[in-house]
C-alpha cells in the first residue's frame, strides 16, 4: 500500500498561518517530518483557497517540492488551483478528486487528461451523497469508468476512492463492511485491476484520540490490504498504524520471511 500523509491540511491553525504569512519553511518542516515518518506520497489539502487560488496553490506545491520528491496529491474542489498546481508540479502529481457531480466531470475531469496524471473518482452520486449499499457503488464506479474513456484518459489513471464513512453513523458498520468488498469486486467488475485509495480517518470521525481508537484504525486497515487496498490516506505521525502497514506490506509480499529482516 502507498502511504499518503494528510498532514497538511488547511484546516490547521498552523497551515493556515503559514499560508496568509507565505511561510515556506513551515510548510517546508512539516513535509520534511511526513517524508520522514514513512510517507510515499503527500496531499496537499488546501481547501478551495478563494481568491487568488492560483498563487496560493503555487506557493503550497513549491514548498512542498522544495523538500522532497514524493508524488503530491492535489486535493481540492477548486478547477482553478487544481490547474495551477498541475501547471507547477515538478514531482508527480495525482488529482484528488471527482465524482458524478456534473461541475466535476465538466471542469475536473478534463485536467487529468491535459496534464496525463493520475485522478481520484469518488462513489457518490450525481447530488454528491455516500450511496447506500455496495450495488450502487458499484454502479456508480462503471459510469465513472465510462466518463474517464469518454474523456480519452487511459483507465490505468483511474483511482477509486469508495468513501469511507464513519463508523458512527447509523449504518456506518454495515457501510464500512460493505465496502471490503467493493474494492475485491472493482477488478472484475470494471474488467482491470483499477487502484483503490481510502481515508483512513474517516473511520473514527467524530471518536476522541484513545487506545481503542487506535485499534480499530489498525485492524481495519489490515481488512482493507487483505481486500486489495492500493494506497490510504493517513496521519503519518501516528507511529502505530505506519508500524501496521508497514508489516502488513510484509506480510502481503511473497518471498521468504524472516524475523531478523522483520526488526
Amino acid at each position: 500500500m502507498l502511504l499518503i500523509a494528510d498532514n497538511l491540511q488547511i484546516t490547521k491553525e498552523s497551515v493556515q498561518k503559514a499560508l496568509a504569512q507565505r511561510d515556506a519553511k513551515t510548510i517546508r518542516n512539516l513535509v520534511g517530518r511526513c517524508e520522514e515518518s514513512g510517507a510515499d506520497a503527500i496531499d496537499i489539502n488546501t481547501g478551495p483557497l478563494g481568491k487568488n487560488a492560483e498563487d496560493k496553490m503555487k506557493f503550497f506545491v513549491d514548498a512542498v517540492q522544495e523538500v522532497t520528491e514524493l508524488p503530491i496529491v492535489i486535493d481540492t474542489a477548486n478547477p482553478v488551483a487544481i490547474e495551477a498546481g498541475l501547471k507547477c508540479a515538478k514531482n508527480r502529481a495525482i488529482i484528488n478528486g471527482f465524482s458524478l457531480e456534473p461541475k466535476k466531470i465538466e471542469k475536473i475531469l478534463p485536467l487529468a487528461k491535459t496534464f496525463d496524471t493520475d485522478i481520484m473518482g469518488y462513489l457518490l452520486t450525481k447530488e454528491g451523497q455516500v450511496p447506500k449499499t455496495a450495488t450502487q457503488r458499484l454502479t456508480i464506479a462503471s459510469e465513472i469508468h465510462s466518463k474517464i474513456i469518454e474523456e480519452d484518459i487511459s483507465e490505468e489513471r483511474l483511482i477509486i476512492d469508495p468513501v469511507l464513512v464513519p463508523l458512527i453513523w447509523d449504518d456506518g458498520k454495515n457501510q464500512d463492511f460493505e465496502l471490503l468488498g467493493v474494492i475485491r469486486l472493482l477488478p472484475d467488475v470494471l474488467g482491470f485491476e483499477v487502484k483503490t485509495v481510502v481515508g483512513l480517518s474517516n473511520l473514527s470521525a467524530g471518536a476522541p484520540a484513545s487506545l481503542k481508537k487506535n485499534i480499530i484504525e489498525n485492524s481495519y486497515l489490515s481488512m482493507l490490504a487483505a481486500s486489495g487496498l492500493s494506497m490510504v490516506l493517513l496521519n503519518i505521525f501516528n507511529t502505530e498504524t505506519v508500524k501496521t502497514a508497514k508489516a502488513i506490506e510484509e506480510l502481503l509480499n511473497p518471498g521468504i520471511f524472516s524475523w531478523e529482516v522483520s526488526q
